[in-house]
């Protein structure tokens, strides 16, 4: 699978996983928004019988004596109906009053009437709440071990003529009667959202070929179709299948590999601009005839310096594009990293002193990974190159290698300034650089994003941090060749 083809499937995967999430939490929130329905209308209910109770007080004393054939003629009502397509046909309502010590003087289920009368229930959250004067409600499960025996209660308080309380009605519905609604309410949530995301893909993925190829397709559609001595449904629909996946080739291309080159120009351009401005400016005062011969010379050694600035620049990112563009690696092969890493050691032993520097080389553990011995050279160079640059004179650069079962760590360290906070997420980007300790001057800022494509192409990673007790790490991780 080609590295476009990879990012146009990672897009679809991010787009899929981004709609499974969606119907993920609207999924899930049906059920608290059902339950949330039902307890509303189990305080209505509550209070409705509240306020009956209280129409039945004797000398300022709960008497739910009308509550016993009312309930069991609730119970008993056989009726049908249909509700958006489901059906109920039995009233599922529980109901107990208690005084003001909590103690129950009526219940009523499905089980009987007065099973519980006598008990005390003020442990209760309900019943506690609402004899304090707040809201009470619960859900409480008939069989601790089973979800599915859950049921919601909710409570209104009996107040006597002086507005005092002195009990509870508390009024309960099963979790499992409304729990129908909710599954049916999941699965057309569900047929609804998938349907909704495949035409919205099949919409954008017309439309984004239509911007590729305004009238393209159609155009080649009606030329082949002109060829045809006889037009027959078959014949016709395989051609449409390959134009139109023709065009999903090109989209993916366009969205994937010539947006991604024009931002490559776009910040190539950005970057060049500097220089040339500086070559711009000496070559305008360099027509003054009257220019001291040093002042000349120094123009001159600006405008060499920055027209090989602008030269490091365009190879550099010529590299960096004919990298990306690579879908396998061209010459890859078992190379041994130790070798490798003594003959990059050795070569940097030289520039290293040059700045006073002590170049060391650990190897804790051999290690072999399959790749391009020159691309895998050129990343651990561009590493020391930058060790290099920020290394204060005097100190130490440790290059080591060391491997684990899987990957082998490819390190090297300065004892530098390390990374700013404010660029700790930028040292990978294109064309950003730290200036220089020494010089003050920046980079191309394409030597770690060139690094970062090697790693990745050899299905590892680079990273760059601060290391503990001062200095920069950089880390060079790749998959271990299995014998």
């Amino acid at each position: 699978m080609s590295r476009r083809t990879r990012i146009f499937v990672g897009i679809l995967a991010i787009y899929v996983a981004g709609i499974a999430l969606l119907l993920y939490r609207v999924v899930g929130d049906i059920d608290p928004r059902y339950r949330e329905s039902a307890e509303e209308s189990l305080v209505d209910t509550a209070n409705l019988v509240a306020s009956l109770v209280e129409q039945d007080l004797q000398g300022g004393r709960i008497d739910p004596a009308r509550l016993e054939p009312l309930l069991r003629t609730l119970h008993a009502r056989q009726f049908d109906a249909e509700i958006y397509g489901l059906r109920k046909t039995r009233v599922d309502l529980r109901l107990y009053v208690t005084d003001a010590e909590g103690r129950v003087l009526f219940d009523a289920d499905r089980g009987g009437i007065n099973r519980h009368r006598g008990e005390n229930f003020l442990d209760w959250r309900d019943v506690r709440y609402t004899l304090d004067g707040l809201y009470g409600a619960r859900t409480s499960r008939d069989v601790t071990s089973d979800a599915s025996t859950s049921v919601m209660y909710v409570a209104a308080p009996v107040r006597n003529r002086d507005r005092v309380t002195i009990g509870v009605v508390s009024v309960g519905k099963p979790v499992q009667s409304f729990g129908k609604f909710v599954q049916d309410a999941r699965w057309r949530t569900i047929w609804v959202g998938v349907g909704s995301a495949l035409a919205l893909l099949v919409g954008a993925l017309i439309v984004s070929i239509w911007l590729v190829r305004p009238f393209g397709l159609v155009r080649d559609y009606m030329a082949w179709a002109r060829t045809q001595p006889r037009l027959r449904p078959r014949p016709m629909l395989r051609h449409a299948a390959a134009l139109l996946r023709a065009g999903v080739h090109e989209t993916r291309d366009a969205l994937t590999g010539r947006n991604t080159m024009a931002d490559h120009v776009a910040t190539l351009t950005h970057e060049i601009k500097s220089p040339l401005s500086a070559i711009r400016g000496a070559a305008e005062l360099l027509d003054d005839p009257a220019m001291p011969a040093g002042t000349r010379a120094h123009f001159l050694d600006n405008i060499t310096r920055e027209t090989q600035r602008i030269q490091e620049i365009v190879d550099r990112m010529m590299e960096l594009t004919a990298l990306e563009s690579r879908r396998v690696l061209e010459h890859a092969g078992a190379v041994a990293l130790a070798p490798l890493l003594e003959e990059l050691a050795g070569s940097h032993q030289a520039a290293a002193a040059a700045r006073g520097l002590e170049l060391v080389l650990a190897v804790e553990a051999a290690a072999s990974v399959w790749g391009d011995p020159f691309l895998l050279r050129r990343a651990v160079s561009n590493l020391l190159a930058n060790a290099l640059d920020f290394a204060p004179a005097g100190s130490r650069i440790d290059l080591a290698l060391r491997a684990d079962a899987r990957h082998a760590h490819v390190t090297v360290r300065d004892h530098g300034p390390g990374i700013p906070e404010y660029a700790r997420n930028k040292v990978f980007e294109k064309f950003y650089s730290l200036a220089r300790p020494d010089s003050g001057k920046k980079s191309t800022g394409l030597g770690l994003a060139f690094v970062r494509e090697i790693a990745q192409q050899h299905g590892g990673q680079a990273t760059l941090h601060n290391a503990a007790g001062g200095g920069a790490l950089a880390t060079l991780v790749l998959p271990v060749r299995r014998a």
